[in-house]
């Protein structure tokens, strides 16, 4: 059987629609994990399929990076048949040749969050153990690198996005030692969101913008800024929009089956010991 691998998107700080996508509808989803951060909404462009899209904060950017309901934003994305999951955040740059306004291309995550967030759908009777060890999609992290190029834009590929807790900015300390850990960009929201949508079977990838050089350089007048990263991301935000337009018209490159069919080999728990209570939830995660 073809799967419908419809495309998501994930909007970070500022990105909180989509100019020129034509609105189809507008989905407002109840899940057994609580609300999503808003409705989502469906949409096109001219000529491409249909996309759907999520302010991970909100419309209003109401809820802090440990307050977003990440479990009920990937499940409900899921439940309308999304597989493929790009996520557009702000972050700040580790590395001095990924310069404030540049784009980076995940490939591998660190978690330095701080257990404040629900990590996992499962628990509670249903036990699975999912791999991450290569937590981005190759076939969606190609897509858009094909989809950059469409669009004539320049990523940095193969980097590590530091996910920390926040909501206050890290010390130098801090940045110094995700620098000196080998990662190459900080942020606050990706994970868990890349973990669940692998538990969910759904491809998941990173487009990062870098706003600052976080606080590890010496001179403090590098150190970020809360409103001159508003600032930059705000100046810089119509490249990932021309991405995003590049990404829908691209036709996709199939998930593959270690990512679209993982929780074949990762429930521990017998089929039949399963409690029922969970059928909902795990049936839109299998499908």
């Amino acid at each position: 059987m073809l799967l419908v691998e419809n495309l998501g998107i994930i909007g970070g700080t500022g990105l909180y629609k989509i100019d020129d996508l034509e609105i189809i509808g507008e989905h407002d989803i109840n899940t057994p994990f609580g609300n999503p951060s808003a409705a989502i909404i469906e949409g096109k462009f001219e000529g491409s399929e249909p996309l759907f899209f999520l302010p991970r904060h909100g419309v209003d950017h109401a809820l802090l990076p440990s307050e977003v309901n990440y479990r009920a934003n990937i499940w409900a994305l899921k439940s309308l048949s999304v597989r493929r999951v790009v996520s557009v955040s702000a972050t700040g740059s580790l590395r001095e040749e990924i310069k404030p306004g540049d784009i980076a291309l995940v490939h591998q995550y660190f978690d330095h969050t701080r257990g404040r967030r629900e990590m996992s759908f499962f628990g509670r009777g249903v036990v699975a153990h999912i791999s991450t060890a290569q937590p981005a999609c190759p076939a969606l992290s190609d897509d858009i690198l094909d989809a950059a190029k469409s669009a004539s834009l320049e990523l940095h590929k193969e980097k590590t996005y530091a996910c920390v807790e926040g909501p206050r900015l890290g010390t130098r300390a801090e940045s110094l030692f995700l620098r000196q850990s080998g990662c190459d960009v900080v942020g606050m929201t990706n994970l868990p969101e890349a973990f669940l949508a692998r538990e969910a079977q759904m491809a998941y990838c990173t487009v990062a913008i870098a706003t600052d050089y976080d606080c590890w350089p010496e001179d403090p007048d590098q150190h970020a800024q809360a409103d001159e990263i508003m600032s930059l991301y705000f100046a810089n935000i119509e490249k990932v929009k021309s991405l995003v337009r590049s990404l829908a018209g691209v036709k996709s490159s199939p998930t593959p089956e270690w990512i679209s069919d993982c929780l074949k080999h990762s429930i521990i728990t017998p089929p039949e010991k399963i409690p029922k209570e969970h059928e909902e939830w795990l049936q839109v995660l299998r499908r």
